[in-house]
């Protein structure tokens, strides 16, 4: 059995050539993992929680503006991730 969190969306594998058109207006997709990299979309409001500025920093610590997966990719595990925005949805 799953849940679903309000608010945050796992990216469904998609045939369009460009991920871009897959994300809804106001949302953003962004890459999660350490190794094995998944996307998520995600609320533009997320971006003004001060926990989430955390990981964006570790974000350009690590890769600074030139993210390998084209797009922003955070370097922490799934669970810490998914642990946060559960957070910020109940908030």
């Amino acid at each position: 059995m799953g849940f679903r969190l309000p608010g945050i969306l796992l990216a469904k594998k998609s045939q369009v050539s460009s991920k871009s058109l897959d994300v809804p207006k106001g949302y953003l997709a962004i890459y999660v993992g350490e190794s094995q990299k998944k996307r998520f979309i995600i609320p533009v409001s997320y971006l003004n929680q001060p926990s989430f500025q955390d990981l964006l920093s570790l974000s350009e610590d690590e890769f600074g503006y030139d993210h390998p997966m084209g797009g922003i990719t955070i370097p922490c595990s799934e669970d810490t991730f998914l642990g946060l925005t559960s957070a910020l949805v109940y908030k």
